[in-house]
């Protein structure tokens, strides 16, 4: 390629629409550009990475076994209806009519497709197992866009699906596939971290997720950098000892507008621990409400909310006066028996509480949780917070910012029962087929490239999925000599497949500079007059920190070197 007749737009300025590193170098350097908020154009730039990927992926898949489909992107909405996720998945599917009224969405996944084809082609254990794959555009209406391509409305995704007759079969399918991915990141250059997860909308048992740690990202994860234990937030569990006081009657005391728990702790002299934290929410099924405690020092993750109420929302202030008859910040279940309560663990049994008191500007005290508040079930429901003890082995556990690139799902029978996927054994008796789910975030691979390896001025790309391996940089394409040695290795390079692009551009030395840096290439050759007088030529091997002057007739024996390398 040359960059005189090469579509890459950049940019100089930093976008001011762009607040992580990877959104700024995406547009800066001419890899998208958006369309919609949440929709990008891939332009020719980051379709070479991205194609870069998707050989990777394909590659690895291969090598496990794994077939590759193409399905519709359009997905009826009968097959979400039997696995129960038309009503279950929310607001993040997209939902159309064709002109007969035909009820459809643009898929979001692909579980129910894949599910489809197997009940209807898949009919003896002689043809299992099955893994297939295929790298399709998915479509989820994000309630709020943002990080480039972090959090968007349409995308790509690697998602596989194993198919077994058996529990073990499963257990091996997944192995396989874990194996892969870990292949998969290592080659494109990413140090991922594999975490226990959340099913969420997918359903199932065991999963896992793949994480790059980045102040850019969006999900959390608690790790133990002793034995090793990580968790998704939305799933970890720590080992805070609860706090207990002794048995006291119930008693309402005056806390004038002391609403928080900052409040009320300071004015009635006792630590935030002492307090229960309760919050209502609505579920979104049957609009019920339901009380969510935690004690007064944690915080209520949304992830683990979820998986014990489904989607839900927090109640209006004047949905929490008409079913306590008091403000925000004076409320409570104590009482209130007709509710449903949800509690974390950590209040399990303690006594000598503060709750709210459902009257305003009043709390009670001397509160016991197994005698005032009648609790449907205990369950992990608070975040985690850095150096609380690990439940494993009690060092202090840290908690870092990461950003999700693989996620991994022994689905079981949820998919194939609900769509009648079932074979026959040995003995003519028919079985659901037991089901695993695999997916990888493609563009999410190359952001997390950026936000790795992206300075804030200068990329380098890691070399399987770079756009270019190499870059020429003459300095002044009018001089002769210059624009010969240049054009003689671009053509030695092209003749043996290097994947090279030369800046032909007759433009000021620190144009190109400026555009090297955001193409990225690992390995530069700049070829200018002064080094030439010499005998010599530039070699920088970016991606080892090596630069160095080399002779004119030893250039392409260095180059391919530092290509091999």
């Amino acid at each position: 390629m040359r960059v005189s007749n090469y579509f890459m737009p950049t940019r100089k300025e930093i976008p001011k629409e762009a607040e992580i590193p990877s959104h700024q170098m995406m547009l800066r350097a001419g890899l998208i550009r958006q369309h919609l908020a949440g929709v990008y154009s891939i332009l020719p730039l980051g379709w070479r990475v991205l194609t870069n990927i998707m050989k990777i992926i394909r590659e690895e898949m291969d090598r496990i076994g794994c077939h590759e489909f193409y399905l519709p992107v359009l997905s009826s909405a009968d097959l979400w209806t039997k696995s129960g996720r038309w009503n279950t998945f929310g607001e993040d599917m997209f939902r159309l009519k064709d002109r007969k009224g035909r009820e459809m969405c643009l898929a979001p996944t692909h579980e129910e497709v894949f599910a489809e084809i197997v009940s209807h082609d898949i009919r003896s254990y002689r043809d299992l197992p099955q893994m297939w794959y295929q790298i399709q555009t998915k479509f989820r209406d994000e309630v709020r866009p943002r990080s480039g391509l972090l959090r968007v409305r349409q995308f790509f995704m690697k998602d596989a699906y194993s198919f077994d007759t058996e529990k073990a079969g499963l257990d091996e399918s997944y192995r396989l596939q874990r194996e892969a991915y870990l292949r998969i990141f290592e080659r494109t250059g990413l140090d991922v971290k594999v975490v226990k997860a959340s099913s969420g909308a997918m359903g199932g048992r065991d999963c896992e997720e793949f994480m790059v740690l980045s102040d850019s990202g969006d999900d959390e994860i608690v790790n133990c950098p002793s034995c090793g234990y990580a968790a998704n937030q939305e799933v970890a569990e720590s080992n805070v000892m609860k706090v207990y006081g002794s048995k006291k009657d119930l008693k309402k005391v005056l806390t004038p507008d002391k609403r928080t728990i900052e409040d009320v702790s300071a004015f009635l002299e006792i630590e935030p621990s002492r307090l229960v934290k309760s919050l209502v929410y609505i579920r979104e099924d049957d609009k019920k409400p339901v009380f969510i405690l935690v004690r007064g020092d944690h915080q209520v993750d949304e992830g683990k909310l979820e998986a014990v109420l489904g989607e839900c929302r927090p109640a209006e202030p004047e949905e929490v006066k008409k079913l306590t008859g008091a403000d925000v910040g004076f409320v409570s279940p104590v009482g209130l028996n007709e509710v449903e309560v949800f509690a974390d663990p950590i209040l399990e049994g303690t006594t000598d509480l503060v709750a709210g008191a459902n009257e305003d500007e009043y709390h009670v005290i001397g509160v016991d949780m197994q005698r005032d508040i009648e609790v449907k079930r205990f369950v992990q429901l608070r975040v985690v917070q850095a150096t609380e003890p690990c439940s494993v082995c009690g060092t202090s556990l840290e908690v870092s910012r990461t950003i999700e690139v693989g996620h991994i799902f022994k689905l079981g029978t949820r998919y194939t029962e609900a769509l009648g996927a079932e074979f026959l054994d040995e003995n003519g008796v028919s079985h659901p087929i037991i089901m695993g789910s695999y997916g990888i975030g493609v563009e999410r691979i190359m952001a997390c490239a950026i936000e790795k390896n992206f300075d804030g001025s200068a990329m380098i790309w890691p070399r399987e999925i770079t756009p270019f391996l190499i870059e020429i940089l003459p300095l002044n394409v009018t001089v002769g000599q210059v624009a010969d040695l240049a054009e003689d290795l671009y053509a030695d390079l092209s003749r043996n497949n290097v994947s090279v692009i030369l800046d032909d551009r007759d433009d000021r030395a620190g144009v190109k500079f400026k555009d090297a840096d955001l193409l990225g290439a690992p390995v530069l050759v700049v070829i200018g007059e002064r080094n030439l007088k010499d005998g010599l030529v530039e070699l920088r091997i970016k991606d080892k920190r090596i630069s160095e002057n080399v002779k004119i007739e030893d250039l392409k024996k260095k180059v391919y070197e530092a290509l091999d390398n």
